[in-house]
């Protein structure tokens, strides 16, 4: 291993039991920082209520106001996930209300981005809307470093990913795609657990500079454009436990891995895919049937350069 990841390891690794809450209040007072939490969700009426409750209730209480927004983003559900996060206690955004004059494209990224917009904190941390047994250290272990350190401006959560019965085999695209992709081409990031996870948290002064790939590419691309504009030693991450979540299917797999891919190819200065679309198969009566897939290619540009984010803030 590289000895700058090894350093970086040493220094920029933590638990979520290494910052109590009550040092985090206390920092939080000290800064006047405000953090908000946003949740991306398609879909996902059975685990957004669990989310949204325990953030309320662990988080945003009197005795322990270290949240001060809880957003969920809805990206389009055709089930009761609105309603489920609204009566639970959240804020419930609708993707194609958020800038409505640039019509929205499907994708997680896309929602991510959006968020921005209707968010006010300083701290902006992200977590996926299907996260069973959810815990709150989930927010609080990856907000830690960035209201205790200056220096810190972006944080992944690292966690085990059980895949069923099977201890630690969640992650297939992160060990399969992600995690060779950034020990060939981008070495001082080896050193993250979990570089595609979903839970993470930044300061709003750099999310606000960086591009954001539309779809399953934006962690992957938020974590590589994130070093190069801050540096190796302002990005940390925080062991937070055990994540569980829903488990897609292979050919859904294949699908993320291949915008993932083309996400790192634009970063490389490659060029264009000759051919972004990706051909899977299954299998029907008459035999092995081709389906056609596109491949995400488009990124939203830095959201600083949007007029309606400049008046928002300004106001």
């Amino acid at each position: 291993m590289l000895e700058e990841v090894e350093r970086w390891l040493a220094r920029r690794s933590w638990s979520a039991a290494d910052r109590p809450l009550d040092r985090l209040l206390a920092a939080k007072r000290e800064t006047g920082s405000t953090v908000s939490v946003v949740l991306p969700a398609l879909n996902e009426e059975a685990t957004v209520g669990d989310i949204v409750a325990t953030i309320r209730r662990e988080l945003m209480t009197a005795d322990v106001p270290l949240v001060d927004e809880l957003v969920v983003l809805d990206s389009g559900s055709a089930d009761g996930t609105a309603r489920a996060a609204r009566a639970a206690g959240a804020r419930v955004e609708h993707r194609d209300a958020v800038l409505p004059r640039l019509p929205a494209v499907p994708g997680k990224g896309e929602v991510l981005w959006r968020s921005l917009l209707v968010t006010s904190g300083d701290i902006v941390c992200f977590v996926d809307a299907d996260l069973r047994d959810f815990s709150a250290a989930f927010v609080s272990g990856i907000v830690g470093p960035l209201l205790t350190d200056p220096d810190v401006a972006f944080v992944k959560a690292m966690y085990d990913r059980p895949l069923g019965e099977l201890e630690g085999q969640g992650g297939r695209v992160t060990e399969l795609v992600a995690r060779p992709l950034l020990n060939l081409h981008w070495p001082p990031l080896a050193g993250f657990v979990q570089p595609l996870g979903g839970e993470y948290a930044a300061r709003r002064s750099l999310l606000e500079r960086l591009p954001f790939p539309v779809g399953y590419g934006v962690e992957l691309g938020l974590l590589v454009d994130a070093l190069h504009t801050v540096g190796l030693d302002a990005l940390a991450q925080v062991d937070v436990g055990v994540r569980k979540h829903r488990h897609q299917d292979g050919r859904a797999l294949g699908r993320m891995a291949a915008a993932i891919y083309r996400t790192a190819q634009l970063r490389l200065g490659r060029g264009p895919l000759v051919r972004p679309e990706l051909v899977q198969f299954e299998r029907a009566a008459e035999g092995f049937v081709p389906r056609t897939y596109p491949v995400d290619t488009e990124e939203r540009p830095p959201m600083a350069g949007i007029p309606e984010y400049a008046e928002r803030r300004a106001a």
